[in-house]
Formats: C-alpha cells, structure tokens, sequence
C-alpha cells in the first residue's frame, strides 16, 4: 500500500466546486496552500443500530484523540474515490470490503484553518457500509488509529447532533452529523 509507505503521497487539487482542476501535488502542499482536495469517509454501523467509532492516532496533526468516523484518509493522486475508500478500510481496521458494499450518501466539503501554515480543505466523499464482522475481528492501523468503539445510535446522537460532548469528537459541525445519522437510523 502506496499511503503506508509515503504518509505524504500526491493528492488532486480541485475547484471550489469541487470538480478536478487537472492539477495535483504533495498533500503537505495542499495542506500548507489550503487547496481543496479529495478524501474518503466511511461510516461503518451494525442492523442492531451501532456506529463504529474510531479514535484518532496520538500523534495525527489535527484532532489526535478525539472520536471520529469509522475510517477516512485521503484519495491519492488519480484513485478512483470507491478504490480509496476500499482501501483506507483495509489498511486502518483491516477489513477488507468490496465497493460494492460502499453507498454514498455524497460529499460535503470542510475548511478548517489548522495554523497559519495548515488549512484543511477536503471535499469528504462519504459512505455506509454495514459492519458484517464483530469488532474484535478487527486490526487497527496503529500509527493512525488509537482505538475503536461500538456505540449506540441514540447516544452518538446524543453527543454529536446534540453537542453534548464538544471535546470528544472530531468538530465536524451539526449538519455533517445529522446527515450521517439519519441515513444510518434509516437503515437500522
């Protein structure tokens, strides 16, 4: 897997809108400039109702230890977005998938002024897919994952749509968190 071995691999560099410019470079210079750039979120649930949490490496550079989606990373250079998000899937809890067990539920773009020198601008390509294995079945990518939890609908919603736990997980804002948890309830 190319992104285990170069942590800073290429990305596309994408409009406003956030259509292909044509134009790619290293995901540090996206970072560093604040270009709009692909990446993946997979939000993993059971038919009983759980969220699959991940908890976010202690040393990532934005938001080490708070609570986020099920997997995410970043689409390399020329990857297909289901290619991506299949493999972030194996390489950060070790599941392999199809994409065809991938639905999305669309994109939804986030600006966060990290630093000076680190804005964050991905367009999130986000996606269901139904935990078919139990969580002790899987393999946690140690330097980008410090943990995984299992958590009831109610109470995600509870701390994410409700903002009851502002320092626990990752700032994505109300509306990304509705979204996710209605289409999940819908499906559970």
């Amino acid at each position: 897997f190319l992104s285990l071995c170069i942590m800073d691999e290429k990305v596309d560099i994408l409009d406003d809108e956030g259509k292909p410019t044509g134009k790619s470079c290293l995901k540090s210079e996206a970072h560093r400039k604040g270009l709009l750039h692909p990446t993946v979120h997979i939000w993993f649930y059971t038919p009983e109702g759980r969220v699959l949490i991940q908890q976010r490496g202690k040393n990532k550079a934005t938001h080490p230890l708070l609570w986020d989606v099920s997997v995410a990373g970043h689409v390399a250079a020329g990857e297909k977005i289901v290619t991506a998000a299949s493999r972030e899937v194996e390489e950060e809890i070790g599941l392999t998938i199809s994409t065809i067990d991938l639905e999305s539920l669309g994109t939804f773009k986030a600006v966060h002024k990290i630093s000076e020198d680190f804005i964050d601008a991905e367009l999130h390509h986000i996606f269901l897919c139904q935990l078919s294995v139990p969580l002790n079945q899987l393999t946690i990518q140690e330097i980008e994952v410090e943990d995984l939890a299992l958590v009831p609908l109610f109470k995600f919603a509870e701390e994410t749509w409700g903002l009851a736990s502002m320092g626990k997980y990752v700032p994505h804002g109300p509306t990304y968190y509705k979204t996710i948890i209605k289409a999940i309830k819908s499906r559970t």
